[in-house]
């Protein structure tokens, strides 16, 4: 992370000075970056965990969340100790119903997807309890601060507990994620190499797009809540959303519910939780209206749900429909004068 840090410096840029469309186009090619050095990343840290004779369990719960989640953790990190936290906690909060609108409705638009009973009451209750939970946190005094991340992330130790000791028990299938990624069988230092390119991918890429998307914004007249909540959001979520594509388009429609929800609540309480612990930030009162709009996303993905146990081809349009109308009403309503 030093390296990290100390090369960023160096190759530091003045996104104020650029015009618009260079800014844009470094916020699209951030994003590409993000996405495939989350891909690296999650896939060598997942060969080394094999290499040193860590269980499939613990992979899937730690290596594989924390990679998929690597690009929301390095945004919302960087951006709150920038005191960047309309950005910083709006990329959460977008990202969110990103995955559930954009993702899994669009997912769903191609081919149903199943649900079960489980990840209903378990994971759908629990995210639905986080959303509620994040509005009264932050929505009442407008502050993610230390005592906010700490209940989070002591939420988030919880659910990891319950997951082990049920998939322990045989409550719930071994996840197998981190043994199908383990399967390339690369050598060691080709996957150190992969490790540490994916790293620099995806913190480089992090900041270079915050940077450029708040530029952006300042010369739109957009608040930074909004391109926080939007286009940062969307870009911390590339990784998913290049999954997704990548199974329709192979006619692989695996695409499970579970595993966005996972993310989810793996962004709302263990990222948005160290950022509140790192470093307290402030955020617009826009954010009021947003929370609650994930909150809504959240009640209509467990309705959607729980009808028919599986989430249809119009559910799937209807999730979709909802999201783009939020991102509408974002930069409709939500400018800065």
């Amino acid at each position: 992370m030093l390296l990290s840090a100390a090369m960023l410096q160096m190759l530091s840029v003045n996104f104020d000075r650029l015009p618009i469309w260079a800014n844009s186009l470094v916020v699209v090619l951030t994003i590409l970056v993000i996405a495939k050095g989350a891909h690296w990343l999650v896939e060598s840290a997942s060969q080394i965990a094999k290499r040193l004779g860590i269980s499939e369990l613990v992979i899937g719960l730690t290596v594989v969340a924390l990679g998929t989640s690597a690009p929301e953790f390095a945004v919302t990190i960087s951006s709150a100790y920038k005191g960047q936290g309309n950005i910083s906690v709006g990329n959460i909060v977008g990202s969110n119903i990103f995955n559930l609108g954009f993702i899994l409705g669009g997912a769903a638009m191609f081919r149903s997807i199943p649900t079960n009973r489980l990840l209903l009451i378990r994971d759908g209750t629990l995210l639905m309890a986080a959303s509620t939970l994040l509005m009264v946190l932050i929505g009442v005094d407008l502050r993610l601060d230390r005592t906010d991340g700490l209940i989070l992330i002591s939420l988030l130790i919880a659910y990891l507990l319950l997951l082990f000791y049920q998939r322990r028990a045989g409550v719930e299938p071994m996840d197998e994620t981190g043994s199908h990624l383990a399967e390339q069988g690369y050598s060691l230092a080709t996957t150190l190499a992969l490790l540490l390119f994916g790293l620099l991918c995806v913190t480089g890429g992090s900041h270079y797009m915050v940077d450029a998307a708040t530029a952006v914004a300042r010369r739109l007249g957009v608040s930074e809540w909004v391109i926080g909540v939007t286009i940062v959001a969307a870009g911390t979520s590339a990784p998913e959303l290049a999954t997704t594509l990548t199974g329709i388009l192979k006619n692989r429609y695996d695409i499970s519910a579970g595993n966005l929800i996972g993310s989810d609540l793996f962004n709302l309480l263990g990222v948005l939780g160290l950022a509140g612990v790192l470093r307290p930030v402030g955020v617009a009162v826009e954010a009021r209206l947003s929370i609650a709009a994930l909150m809504g996303m959240v009640a209509m993905v467990l309705i959607f749900m729980r009808s028919g146990w599986r989430i249809s081809r119009l559910e799937g349009f209807a999730l979709v429909l909802v999201a783009m109308a939020r991102w509408v009403a974002d930069f409709a309503l939500r400018a800065t004068p």
